[in-house]
């Protein structure tokens, strides 16, 4: 304590448990204080082995909750050195505070600090906030707790409802069959509205087909020059020019006994032709529309049954050439023949057939079909010279333009 300071500026901590020791050698100052200001002398010094000095009774520390059953403060407490002496207590003193040290002298004691709360003899939860606590005393527990139950809408009782259900039921069942119908009609009406459009237009395209050896110019059957891009050897380029056309005639004098036989199934009714060279004048060819009387039905069988006997492979069945006078075709006769195709179409009514042959009039002892002239490795005569790849390539750029003409004919115009 300074000098010049009075005595109460100074209050003496309410109990021992949060004093901290003083300097060694400090006494408190003689008690000026008036009789009945709560100021009390300070105790005697408490012998080493006698209890509590009376005025240090236990006291709770602030935030430290009582345990229970004995009302005493837990936790440890700071235990004082032996030779620092008992701090006087006073009644209704403020909460414990280290004394400031004094002025000009170093801090020798260490820094006071409160004893923490120990919460761990503590009691439980209070029962009093469970949802099992009656809100009034005596009541049962639980009682007051909300009740949830989900409830059905007014106005709508049982009897209503199962009616109001069973009529709405049938309705619903009545109109999904009512549209299943539907739907199920239109299917088979779009169905047979679509069949119906497709089979009408390959009706037409066929009866078109069927008209155009007398509806189109040559030319635009037998174009003057045929471009066959890639129908050559290895990919190459070829280029066909029409050298002559045979007048249109029947079947009869055009192709042998046997290939006539093997067409009767579907007519002949009207057969064109016409011959063409390369750009080189080597080889010659002859290309023939012939123009059936059948149908689909028939055409179909037709093609089915070359196909499965391969009547197109047989060299007892090869057509023949027309020969063109005074050009290079003019010696191109059946022994000429080197290379042929024979194809039924069955969107139209035409037999496509080609047979080639060298422009010089040579002989071939052992025709080949343009099937096998063309195949990769092939070492016949016609194979090596490429004759296979000129029937080939011409008949297929032929049969192309026939269909695109179907497809789209010109104006009506006799030949």
């Amino acid at each position: 304590m300074r000098a010049g300071d009075s005595e109460s500026s100074y209050l003496p901590p309410a109990s021992d448990s949060a004093w901290s020791p003083l300097p060694r050698g400090w006494v408190p100052p003689p008690s000026t204080a008036p009789p009945g200001t709560g100021h009390r002398d300070p105790a005697p010094e408490r012998p080493a082995d006698s209890g509590t000095a009376p005025g240090h009774e236990a006291r709770p520390i602030p935030g430290q909750r009582p345990a229970p059953g004995n009302g005493t403060t837990t936790g440890p407490r700071p235990a004082a050195p032996a030779n620092s002496p008992v701090p006087p207590a006073s009644a209704g003193a403020p909460a414990p505070f280290a004394p400031p040290p004094a002025t000009g002298t170093p801090d020798s004691h260490p820094a006071w600090s409160p004893v923490p709360p120990d919460f761990s003899a503590s009691a439980g939860p209070d029962p009093a906030l469970s949802w099992s606590a009656p809100l009034v005393p005596g009541g049962a527990p639980g009682a007051t707790r909300p009740v949830v139950s989900f409830a059905e809408p007014e106005g709508f009782g049982e009897p209503v409802r199962q009616g109001m259900g069973a009529r709405q039921r049938a309705v619903v069942a009545a109109a999904c069959v009512v549209l299943g119908l539907g739907l199920i009609g239109g299917a088979v009406t779009g169905s047979w509205l679509v069949g119906g459009s497709a089979d009408a237009a390959e009706r037409t395209s066929y009866a078109t087909a069927g008209g155009l050896w007398h509806n189109v110019p040559v030319d635009d059957l037998f174009p003057r020059t045929v471009d066959g891009q890639g129908a050559g050897p290895g990919g190459a380029d070829r280029t066909w020019t029409r050298i002559g056309v045979a007048p249109d005639g029947d079947c009869a004098d055009a192709l042998d006994p046997l290939l006539r036989t093997a067409l009767a199934p579907v007519g002949c009714r009207r057969l064109l032709r016409a011959t063409y060279t390369d750009a080189t004048q080597s080889y010659v060819t002859t290309v023939g529309l012939l123009f059936t009387t059948a149908d689909a039905t028939a055409m179909r069988a037709l093609d089915a049954r070359f196909t499965k006997e391969g009547l197109a492979k047989r060299d007892d069945l090869m057509p023949r050439p027309y020969a063109v006078k005074g050009t290079v075709a003019a010696g191109f006769g059946a022994k000429q023949r080197a290379s042929w195709t024979i194809s039924v179409l069955t969107d139209a009514p035409v037999v496509v057939y080609t047979v080639s042959g060298w422009a010089d009039g040579r002989a071939v002892d052992t025709p080949q079909p343009a099937a096998e002239a063309t195949a990769s490795g092939a070492t016949t005569a016609p194979g090596q010279a490429g004759l296979g790849h000129e029937a080939q390539g011409l008949a297929d750029r032929v049969e192309r333009g026939l269909r695109r003409t179907a497809a789209s004919p010109p104006p009506e115009q006799s030949r």
